[in-house]
């Protein structure tokens, strides 16, 4: 397979872009993976976005801003770890995203302020049974798919990377 060549950030920002919610679940490696791969064979940009569910310790300020801090913290460090991953597979630099709040909200917003946005990854729970695919996939893929202007691809969270690179 040949390699395609890297796309400069300026090029990236000018075209479409592919959403990737980042959380702490394991399948979120594929979505990753998976939008990468399509990023680069249709010369698009990767977006990944971390939300973070807000804290309610109000009586206790001082501890709620720690949390807080220690998950910005970890936030960019998980980030900073799959931009470098989607760098060394595809040669793109995918914008990172923190928001805090809920992820749904969040999501929406996001795609509301950033047109070139023009297609949502997800990755579906693998072997959750009558829990279903977690509560992102169930709301974006179910109730409010009609309502969003772009489609939504959800990917089987047990894929293998060569399964991911069969399907790109």
């Amino acid at each position: 397979m040949s390699e395609a060549k890297p796309i400069s950030a300026a090029e990236q920002r000018r075209r479409s872009k592919f959403l990737v919610v980042v959380d702490d679940t394991a399948e979120v490696r594929v979505a990753v993976r998976y939008a990468t791969r399509r990023a680069r064979n249709l010369r698009c940009g990767v977006v990944m976005l971390r939300v973070i569910e807000p804290v309610d310790f109000q009586q206790w300020a001082g501890v709620a801003e720690m949390m807080r801090s220690e998950a910005h913290e970890a936030a960019e460090d998980l980030l900073q770890k799959l931009a470098e991953q989607v760098n060394q597979e595809s040669g793109l630099m995918p914008e990172l995203v923190i928001r805090e709040g809920v992820a749904k909200d969040e999501l929406l917003k996001l795609v509301d302020e950033d047109p070139d946005i023009r297609m949502l990854v997800l990755a579906a729970a693998p072997g959750k049974g009558s829990e279903g695919p977690g509560p992102l996939v169930s709301a974006l893929a179910g109730q409010m798919a009609g309502d969003l202007k772009f489609p939504i691809t959800v990917i089987p969270g047990a894929l293998t990377d060569e399964q991911i690179d069969r399907l790109t």
